[in-house]
């Protein structure tokens, strides 16, 4: 029969062990909710970044030819000298982070990558780079939670690992306002070995992240309500030429970057590896006159042009596309920070536009939704992620199954040409 002394020492220890879990849960808390916080006043300055730049190309034309170029070989200088580890997309740095055998390395989530990452992808955008701040979203999210873990009690059952995944999560439900999405998000990109344990952290960061973010900027859609109206069995054949036509560009598109971002062979590839800055400024110049030859299409993020197309406000040339698509891959191998998925899903309304006179006008809106979700899809090789982005921001239930389908099309067809995106990328900062 145990004696009182160790009766009430066992009171005491329960009581510690008590108390360092809630004090863990809240330290877990905390970092949601400062991670929300932060992701949404990102989002705020990169709009701040988009509306200056678009004055300044309203004002007089040619100004993009000189602010693009010079401020892409500031920017690349700036990260190359005090930000390494915050170029690019930075999911492929997250994955990398979480997939690490040791500690996380603090050159790829820190708060001093989301600090570069913030201020140097808003300068991006005010640059005209064609970029978006989700993939960055995630890499500062997993950041700032990471940045909490040194606070956890000692023996508590979420490890840094944790925070980075639900971080990431939280970042990418912040960015677009979809909380199932970071979920998925995280289970199907971001933790490919997710464990039971996480699930609790990882929903948690989602809730707190998505209640800080709906305080601050309401409940909105990223794109607006899409009404896609009735569908019926008539979808069928547009998801299908969608998923086919979406899955091959989307794939020529990845595969693009991935050769990209490796070592290029000739004289172009010799020419980047020697001086960087130099290669900045080439492909701020192609971003300039891309953006010239479309009346400045092919800067930001395209959320404007992209709005303005699903709101029916203005038919986009065959142009907007092709001159997107472009601009989006100089943008990623400049080496300045900034995303793809908002220039994917502004990509991908555009091939829809372009395929409207194929498919016919009577479901418009319903092939804007199906290539926004098919081309991410194919580029991301996410579909996942990419069709319930989709799902969550139009209005018309009918659709999922249509979304579920093209973006597995477009993911399949992807993977003829080209290895999935950010897990392939992940694998070269994991070497670095």
């Amino acid at each position: 029969m145990p004696s009182i002394q160790e009766i009430l020492l066992a009171i005491r220890t329960a009581k510690l062990a008590d108390f360092d879990a809630w004090r863990g849960r809240l330290i877990v808390w905390s970092a949601a909710a400062a991670a929300g916080f932060i992701v949404v006043l990102f989002a705020k300055l990169t709009e701040h970044a988009n509306t200056f730049f678009f004055s300044l190309q309203k004002s007089q034309w040619w100004l993009p030819l000189i602010i693009t170029p010079l401020a892409g070989m500031a920017i690349v200088w700036i990260t190359r000298r005090w930000f390494a580890g915050a170029s690019g997309s930075g999911i492929p740095q997250t994955i990398a982070a979480l997939n690490s055998i040791e500690e996380p390395s603090s050159k790829l989530v820190s708060l001093k990558i989301a600090i570069g990452k913030i201020l140097l992808g808003t300068g991006a955008l005010a640059a005209g780079f064609s970029a978006g701040r989700e993939g960055p979203s995630v890499q500062v999210g997993a950041s700032v939670m990471h940045a909490f873990s040194r606070f956890l009690p000692v023996g508590f059952s979420v490890n840094p690992r944790h925070l980075i995944l639900a971080g990431g999560a939280a970042g990418i439900s912040a960015a677009f306002n979809t909380p199932l999405a970071g979920i998925v998000f995280a289970i199907e990109e971001l933790g490919r070995r997710f464990e039971q344990k996480t699930n609790g952290v990882v929903i948690t960061a989602i809730v707190l992240s998505g209640l800080v973010s709906i305080s601050l900027q309401g409940n909105y859609t990223y794109f607006g309500n899409l009404s896609v109206g009735m569908i019926d069995r008539k979808i069928i054949i547009p998801v299908i030429i969608c998923g086919l036509v979406c899955g091959v560009l989307g794939g020529i598109f990845s595969r693009t970057l991935l050769e990209g971002s490796g070592r290029m062979n000739g004289r172009l590839g010799l020419f980047r590896h020697i001086h960087p800055l130099w290669w900045a400024g080439f492909c701020g110049l192609m971003v300039a006159l891309l953006g010239a030859i479309s009346g400045g299409a092919a800067h930001g993020s395209g959320y404007i042009s992209t709005q303005e197309m699903l709101n029916g406000n203005i038919a986009e040339t065959w142009r907007y596309a092709p001159v997107k698509y472009l601009a989006t891959i100089f943008t990623y191998l400049s080496g300045v920070p900034g995303g793809i998925f908002a220039p994917s899903l502004s990509i991908g309304a555009g091939i829809g536009n372009d395929l409207l006179p194929l498919i016919g006008q009577q479901h418009a809106a319903a092939v804007y939704a199906l290539c926004m979700a098919g081309f991410l899809a194919a580029a991301t090789q996410a579909p996942l992620t990419s069709f319930i982005i989709v799902m969550e921001m139009i209005d018309g239930h009918e659709m999922i199954i249509s979304l579920m389908a093209v973006a597995m099309i477009a993911s399949i067809v992807s993977r003829i040409f080209s290895k999935p995106l950010y897990s392939t990328l992940a694998q070269t900062h994991s070497t670095n």
